[in-house]
């Protein structure tokens, strides 16, 4: 059994997905598998003049790292060496989720720092004042 060195790899699958991982390839005795850890789809997503890359798990729903796939299932494939790619990677990786900054559907948490001035209570009191001296005027 030969196995490669791991390397950043992008691969085309045949079902149309694109994968970035560090992968190794095992030889198997003529049957290679490509090891993938921790593989990523990324997509570039253009807003407002702005391009960001979106990335997320390639297999959402799974607690594992590590999967196996055979060569018949990829179309193609290719090592990275793009340092700004490399770097949003491991920066997703290295991502600590228990820091509560999104909520699980995506919204942000509102703060002062972030436009939040009062409860809607205490700011019908306030408008509720204002309107009482006006009308009392």
């Amino acid at each position: 059994m030969m196995m490669s060195e791991e390397f950043y790899c992008i691969l085309k699958l045949i079902s149309g997905e694109e994968i970035l991982s560090i992968i190794m390839v095992d030889e198997n005795d003529g049957d290679p598998i490509i090891i993938l850890q921790n593989p990523v789809v990324m997509k570039s997503v253009s807003s407002n003049g702005n391009t960001y890359m979106k990335i997320k798990p390639w297999m959402e729903l799974s607690d594992e790292d590590i999967f196996f796939i055979k060569f018949d299932r990829v179309i193609t494939m290719t090592e990275t060496v793009n340092k700004r790619l490399i770097t949003l990677y491991q920066q997703y990786l290295s991502y600590d989720d228990s820091i509560d900054v999104y909520k699980p559907s995506g919204e942000v948490k509102i703060s002062e720092q972030k436009g939040y001035i009062s409860s809607v209570e205490s700011a019908r009191k306030k408008l509720e004042e204002l309107y009482k001296d006006i009308k009392e005027s």
